[in-house]
């Protein structure tokens, strides 16, 4: 008789001096149990960590050491489908890529620099989509001077000169060009403030520092 009473007791969530058994809900479990969050309810146990959906795509390419290099990057990049409707990364945008992220000049890169370089292709990309209002797949010179204003640089004319003939094709830029030239001037920039001291806008340079900044050499950036 009395454990007949206790299962009516806790089966209606009968109060007891006033306050409701905790942790228990009438029907939550055809024992009678009482159901606490995290255990036999969705979302498995609690302060279980989500899985990085990134983690996939970079193990896939990367080797025993965790790194990848600019062959990988450009597979995973692609596999990802980051790009978008528009044309995969090329390898070479994939090296300068590399060399933003390679503070060690190991040629490589790991999963840390991975997931910063992704956060910074997603905002590349959502610019140049802003600005690719007919989605052709390019912008025009005077669309890559908005864009690159959005982004805080002031260039004079003669320096969207050199990018536009640099990076254009008939004149139009590409999103893998964009994102190349976004490398570049975030690398140089970098350099920039290493000398700028003052924070003033203006720099002392010696000769071999404005070497490395050698526009010919079209695959180095200055590791940051």
């Amino acid at each position: 008789m009395i454990v007949l009473l206790v299962y009516i007791l806790l089966t209606h969530c009968v109060s007891v001096f006033g306050q409701a058994i905790p942790g228990y809900t009438a029907g939550d479990d055809a024992d009678g149990t009482m159901a606490y969050p995290g255990y036999g309810a969705p979302g498995g146990y609690p302060g279980q960590p989500p899985v990085d959906p990134l983690v996939g795509y970079f193990q896939a390419v990367a080797g025993q050491d965790g790194q990848i290099d600019a062959d990988e990057l450009q597979r995973c990049l692609t596999s990802s489908g980051i790009a978008g409707t528009y044309q995969p990364f090329s390898r070479d945008t994939c090296v300068v890529m590399i060399n933003m992220l390679d503070r060690d000049y190991s040629g490589q890169m790991g999963f840390n620099e991975f997931k910063e370089l992704w956060t910074a292709l997603n905002q590349w990309k959502q610019t140049f989509m802003n600005f690719d209002r007919d989605r052709s797949g390019t912008v025009e010179p005077s669309e890559l001077q908005q864009a690159l204003t959005s982004f805080g640089y002031n260039l004079s004319p003669q320096a969207y000169g050199c990018l536009i003939r640099r990076y254009s094709v008939n004149g139009k830029v590409t999103f893998d060009a964009f994102v190349a030239l976004c490398v570049r001037l975030r690398a140089l920039t970098d350099q920039f403030r290493r000398r700028d001291a003052q924070q003033n806008g203006s720099a002392l340079f010696q000769y071999d520092d404005v070497s490395i900044f050698d526009y010919t050499t079209p695959n180095y950036i200055p590791a940051i």
